[in-house]
């Protein structure tokens, strides 16, 4: 059973701050691709950011040069620091895996279950 647990979500003043967390556990083999996805209300999924096993990054538009994601291989932890948050970053963060549970499976990709997020103007 993998499980993917965030944390670090709240309220915060717009032009402030916040870090996120997403920690991964379970019987894994390898993780490959993390990243950070959010759903405002009557939208659609989006991608935040996310990042490679090796340290590749990707960023939505919209929090380029304002958020930065990162990962701790050996804590099977992802981060994404948010800075200068405006309020339509209010939103559900959602933390997603691509995770190998043996050397001879296929990747599948995992979901925490989201944190709330809420900048206020």
């Amino acid at each position: 059973q993998v499980q993917l647990v965030e944390s670090g979500g709240g309220l915060v003043q717009a032009g402030g701050s916040l870090r996120l967390s997403c920690v991964v556990s379970g019987s894994i083999f390898s993780i490959n691709v993390m990243g950070w996805y959010r759903q405002a209300p009557g939208k659609q999924r989006e991608l935040v950011a996310r990042i490679s096993s090796g340290g590749s990054t990707n960023y939505g538009d919209s929090v380029k040069g304002r958020f930065t994601i990162s990962r701790d291989n050996a804590k099977n932890t992802v981060y994404l620091q948010m800075n200068t948050l405006k309020s339509e970053a209010t939103a559900v963060y959602y933390c997603s895996a691509t995770v190998t549970l043996r050397p001879d499976s296929y990747e599948s990709r995992y979901w925490g279950q989201g944190t709330q997020v809420t900048v206020s103007s």
